[in-house]
């Protein structure tokens, strides 16, 4: 059978490893975090913020389905394509840090590397601080289109979409819409009109 897209998300979504149940968490509460925003704010009830929050949703299951392959101890795909950035970055600065400093201490950059995606994908699922998290996407990005530029079979528009579309979202944070940001700016804004509210628990 031909992979296809809805095969391959159900596959993703049912897969038999402890991060699908952690997964599926984020989704319920992306979704919980969005109705609640939902029914609070009537502001947010128009097509365009449903939108964003989809969009959101799906950009940061990405980055968290490519943080999976990344989970310490096991660095052999990241140390891969890390290689692969030694010899066809498009800065020679670059492929000698990579060289000289990432690859031998993988075991100190390995976990880094997968602390960062995940840190993305949780901040775009909720929405939670989504500027900083789009921010890192989009360096995140940006060291990948430099540093894969000329890879074989590697496509440099794609990594360059990623950086626009993670600039897109430090611009106008997606959290704003239906997302957990959109949650604190009420709270602050009703703090600062009842300053009891600030009291409260």
């Amino acid at each position: 059978m031909r992979p296809n897209p809805l095969a391959d998300v159900l596959a993703f979504v049912t897969m038999p490893h402890w991060p699908t149940p952690v997964f599926w968490l984020f989704l319920v509460a992306s979704a919980a975090i969005a109705v609640i925003v939902w029914r609070r704010a009537p502001e947010q009830r128009t097509p365009r913020r449903l939108a964003i929050w989809l969009l959101r949703l799906i950009v940061g299951a990405m980055w968290w389905q490519q943080s999976l392959w990344k989970i310490p101890p096991n660095f052999d795909g990241l140390a891969y394509w890390m290689e692969q950035m030694v010899e066809h970055s498009s800065i020679e600065l670059q492929s000698r840090f990579v060289a000289n400093v990432v690859l031998p201490w993988i075991s100190i950059f390995g976990p880094l590397v997968y602390l960062a995606e995940l840190a993305i994908g949780i901040s775009l699922m909720l929405g939670l601080f989504s500027r900083f998290g789009a921010l890192l996407g989009a360096l995140m990005g940006i060291n990948l289109w430099l540093g894969l530029y000329s890879a074989p079979n590697e496509w440099p528009w794609t990594y360059f979409f990623l950086i626009v579309i993670q600039s897109l979202f430090v611009i106008d944070p997606p959290g704003a819409s239906l997302g957990a940001d959109a949650l604190i700016a009420r709270r602050r804004r009703v703090g600062l009109r009842d300053p009891a509210v600030q009291l409260r628990p």
